[in-house]
């Protein structure tokens, strides 16, 4: 069974980092792409990062993030991770990651589509306050 486990919101200032993990199990094989997804209070959700997994390279990130934000994985690919610096109020939602698996194409511009996603973890709280 494919799971996705996110951790490591929390509360933190303006200005402040914090790191987001993501555990993964139950993959057959290493072809699979983790993505990061955020939902804030009234907004839909929103892709925030992708993709890192064994034998992918390319990272994409929102417009919004860019430069602040780093996504990176072990060397195991089992943990996807989400640093997160500089944050700011408008970075406070609830932080998912899912999975795509098995990669049959190369994600590109398409890695922002929550259709694209096979499998989903539970979300974990990131707040900022001003």
């Amino acid at each position: 069974e494919v799971q996705l486990q996110a951790s490591g919101g929390g509360f933190v200032q303006a200005g402040g980092s914090l790191r987001l993990s993501c555990v993964v199990s139950g993959f057959t094989y290493d072809d699979y792409a983790i993505g990061w997804f955020r939902q804030a209070p009234g907004k839909e959700r929103e892709g925030v990062s992708c993709c890192y997994s064994v034998g992918h390279a390319n990272t994409y990130y929102a417009d919004s993030v860019k430069g602040r934000f780093s996504i990176s994985s072990d060397n195991s690919g089992e943990m996807t991770f989400l640093q997160m610096n500089s944050l700011k109020p408008e970075d406070t939602a609830v932080y998912y990651c899912a999975a795509i698996y098995p990669v049959v194409a190369p994600i590109g511009d398409r890695w922002w589509r929550e259709s694209e996603y096979d499998y989903w973890g539970q979300g974990t709280l990131v707040t900022v306050s001003s």
